[in-house]
């Protein structure tokens, strides 16, 4: 894994991580939470063949920029100037987990044509009144791994990072670093994950993966029947047993061979 410092033409410095030498380019935009110091569903990725380019969205790093971003289109544009800073010489995959899902899928409406494939991890971006999608803003920091994870205890090990929320320095920096982070995923997320993308997936032209945890309490399984509804062309349901809203983490092998095989499958089709 590397790491490199870019500036998009709006003058957004980011940093991208990128992981594996050569193969198909595939983008990944990360969550809510953001990047983990270790990514191992990315890692493995990259062990099949893939270049990986996670860039890190303007408010989830050291650097500032998170205040030119302010909407849903901000955001997909945002998403393509990153692309294009990339110069890739084949159309990109572009993969995402739960916001970064949303801002792939709103990225592959704009501009359909750029997208080799489309990869949805239990992706925001759709609202159905009858499976509300609970409240994370309004969420203490240890109520969050028993609605984003199926292992609660897992998912408490793993949000907090080895804090000790009995230091109370320790646990400022780590309340200061999230109020941060959720200020910029509120944009689009709150006080509802809806920006009215259901109204544009029929411009979608890329071949769809939605992978999902069955046991997802946060964005439960009808959300993906619903994508895959709305979605025009070619699409697929992974489902994944034991995992829920962080499935990328609780069942990375499973996850990355779902997506692996449909990337092959799809490649073969064409």
């Amino acid at each position: 894994m590397r790491e490199r410092n870019l500036e998009t033409p709006k003058g957004i410095r980011f940093r991208m991580l990128e992981i594996g030498e050569g193969g198909k380019p595939l983008v990944y935009f990360h969550s809510a939470g953001g990047l983990l110091p270790y990514e191992p569903l990315l890692e493995s990725l990259a062990t099949q063949g893939y270049r990986v380019y996670a860039p890190v969205w303007p408010g989830y790093g050291e650097e500032s920029g998170e205040e030119q971003i302010e909407d849903m289109l901000d955001f997909a544009l945002h998403g393509w100037d990153v692309v294009d800073l990339l110069e890739l010489e084949a159309r990109p995959v572009l993969a995402g987990h739960s916001m970064g899902g949303m801002i792939a899928a709103e990225m592959a409406c704009l501009q359909p044509q750029r997208v080799e494939r489309l990869v949805l991890i239990a992706s925001a971006g759709l609202w159905l009144d009858e499976h509300p999608i609970p409240d994370l803003f309004a969420m203490l920091p240890f109520e969050l791994a028993q609605v984003l994870f199926y292992d609660p205890k897992m998912g408490e090990a793993m949000l907090t990072g080895g804090v000790d929320f009995n230091d109370f320095e320790a646990l400022k920096d780590f309340l200061v670093v999230n109020a941060r982070r959720l200020g910029t995923a509120g944009k689009i997320l709150f006080p509802i994950p809806n920006r009215r993308l259901s109204k544009r997936l029929y411009r979608m032209t890329a071949p769809t993966l939605l992978v999902w945890g069955r046991q997802d309490k946060l964005i439960p399984p009808p959300y993906a029947e619903r994508f895959q509804k709305l979605l025009p062309g070619e699409s697929r349901i992974a489902w994944i047993d034991q995992a829920g809203h962080m499935v990328p983490y609780e069942q990375t092998a499973a996850v990355a061979e779902a997506i692996t095989g449909f990337l092959t499958r799809s490649a073969s089709a064409a």
